[in-house]
Parts: C-alpha cells; sequence; structure tokens
C-alpha cells in the first residue's frame, strides 16, 4: 500500500518507490544517482561571467568502475514513459554511452545508439548489468562483435587513487576511444585538445590501460615539464 497514487507522486516519489528498486535489482555496486555531468556552462557578457547550471543524469549504470554504459532519466508519472528520453540522450550523446533509458514509474523506454533502434521496457524487465553488457559487447563494430583482446581492453579500469579526480566526461570519451582504436588495430591517432582540458591526465589514463591491459608492453611518453608527470606515473609504478 502506498500513501499516495502514482499520479500524485513527484519525481522523487516514483524513483524511490518504482525505479530505484528495479534498478538496483541487477546493477547493486554499479549505479550512481544524481551524477554531474558537466559544471556548467561559462557565460560571459560584458564583464559579467556566470555558470549556468551544472547538469546532472538521475542514474547512471557502469560496466565498470570508471566507464559508464547506460544513463536513465526519470519523471513523474503525469508524464508518458518516453518523456525524459530526449534529455537522457542527449546525456549519453555527451558521455559517447550506448544506451539511454526514460521512466515514468510504470516502464522504460530504451534508446540504443549501437543499433539506432528503440524500444519499450516492462518494469520489472529491465536488463541486469550482465544481460546490457552482454548486448553491448555482442551489438560492437556494427554487430559483429569484438575480440577476446579488444574485450580486456574496454573491461580495463581507469587508474584511480586518493590523489585523482575522476575523468571529465570529454576526458573519458578521448581515452576509451584511443585505446578500442587501438586494441582494433589501428596504429595512427591524433588527439587535439585545448590547453587547460587535462591532456597530461588523459595521455596518462591511456598509458596507464594499456599497460595494465598488456596490450602494449613498452610506451615512451614525451613532456614538456617532468613535474606534470612525477604524481601520476609514481601511481603508475604503485600499481
Amino acid at each position: 500500500m502506498t500513501i499516495l497514487g502514482k499520479k500524485q507522486m513527484s519525481e522523487e516519489d516514483i524513483k524511490l518507490n518504482y525505479i530505484t528498486p528495479v534498478i538496483l535489482n541487477g546493477w547493486k555496486g554499479h549505479i550512481t544517482m544524481e551524477t554531474k555531468i558537466t559544471d556548467g556552462r561559462i557565460n560571459i557578457s560584458g564583464n559579467i561571467v556566470a555558470r549556468s547550471k551544472p547538469k546532472f543524469a538521475d542514474y547512471m549504470l557502469y560496466l565498470n568502475d570508471g566507464k559508464p554504459i547506460a544513463v536513465v532519466e526519470a519523471k513523474d508519472n503525469n508524464h508518458s514513459v518516453s518523456h525524459g528520453l530526449q534529455q537522457a540522450m542527449t546525456y549519453a550523446q555527451m558521455m559517447d554511452l550506448p544506451f539511454a533509458y526514460s521512466s515514468n514509474g510504470d516502464a522504460f523506454y530504451e534508446h540504443d545508439f549501437l543499433t539506432g533502434q528503440e524500444q519499450h521496457i516492462a518494469l520489472d524487465k529491465f536488463p541486469t548489468q550482465d544481460e546490457l553488457v552482454a548486448r553491448y559487447y555482442a551489438e560492437l563494430n556494427s554487430g559483429k562483435g569484438i575480440s577476446d583482446l579488444e574485450k580486456k581492453i574496454v573491461s580495463q579500469p581507469y587508474y584511480s587513487s586518493q590523489n585523482t579526480y575522476p575523468p571529465r566526461y570529454y576526458q573519458r570519451n578521448a581515452v576509451n576511444r584511443t585505446v578500442e582504436a587501438i586494441a582494433r588495430g589501428q596504429q595512427r591517432l591524433l588527439l587535439v585538445m585545448a590547453t587547460g582540458t587535462g591532456k597530461t591526465y588523459t595521455a596518462f589514463q591511456i598509458v596507464y590501460r594499456l599497460l595494465r591491459s598488456d596490450l602494449k608492453k613498452r610506451i615512451l611518453y614525451l613532456a614538456a615539464g617532468i613535474s606534470l608527470l612525477t604524481e601520476y606515473f609514481t601511481g603508475l609504478r604503485t600499481a
């Protein structure tokens, strides 16, 4: 028995009573809520500088530590099941995720970026982590799937410690696309990043994942200043 009917519930009530229990059932330990995606756009008008509101995803589902695979956006029950899908798709495209979902507590609606297909999913049929990860691997490379080597690099977590921060969404996109291209046999790649966007951090995470997955045994890393590398590569030696 519920205190309120679905139509009287707020979005938070719908999440607490209907959506969260279903997702937790198959994703416990691999889910975050109210995950910040961006800090918000910086707007400049004359001498006034202001930042827009940050973007948060209601639910982020992970293949492993540091590698999200899907985003879920929730709405109250006065909206349709698919009402939040466009917002979920926008976040998924920003973060290079293969799956986007929306829900109003009645069911889920899915957009699969790997196949371009959409489907309505019953509330109690939301895919578990094992099911969605298996689909992800099978649908890669236009449905041809991936080799064991590619799977090993895709599933390799990022380096993390008390002194390092999680990758920003564009850094994660750059790292993932680079190591996955190398795993497919691509030999020449060029990353172009603006000043202050974390080039050293991004390059370090690429090196770390290539070495930890045994895809590469030796890597030559050139940088303008040794101080930039000390903390990261001390961590790499420790790991």
